[in-house]
């Protein structure tokens, strides 16, 4: 299991396998992903809500599920709006707070590596969802489609 974690304005990479290997420390300033962004191994930004690059992984972030930037499967303009709030908020916290990243060592949807991201040990789908930017994924409702 690969782990990130940040505190304050640095992180250290965290490699898990029989023992434990860090990195140095950088200063990350997170943004939103730009259209047409390459996918280089510097690249690190907030792609949606529940979907970020780090160095270049593309990682989806587990158990929650924001509405659609580009496609509003369901929701028209309303879930646009949701989709960027959730996405401000996720960068928001990722600029503003503690965080840890721990990736799942397995693949979802589109080939992104699956991931937990914590903020001082709180999981940032319970943060989103009870702001009511989320819902939780699978079985939580797309209330935004009504």
């Amino acid at each position: 299991m690969r782990v990130f974690a940040k505190s304050a304005l640095l992180w250290s990479f965290i490699l898990t396998i029989a023992a434990t290997t860090a990195a140095p420390a950088r200063d990350i300033h997170w943004e939103k992903c730009r259209p047409g962004q390459p996918n280089t191994p510097e690249k690190t930004c907030v792609v949606d809500g529940d979907t970020i690059w780090l160095e270049g992984v593309n990682i989806r972030l587990e158990g929650y599920d924001t509405p659609e930037p580009q496609t509003n499967i369901c929701g028209g303009e309303r879930e646009k709006a949701l989709a960027e709030q959730a996405s401000n908020r996720l960068v928001t916290l990722l600029n503003s707070h503690s965080w840890e990243l721990k990736l799942l060592g397995e693949q979802g949807d589109y080939g992104r590596e699956l991931g937990k991201l914590y903020f001082n040990g709180r999981n940032v789908g319970e943060i989103l969802v009870e702001e009511r930017l989320a819902r939780w994924w699978p079985d939580g409702e797309e209330w935004w489609c009504n």
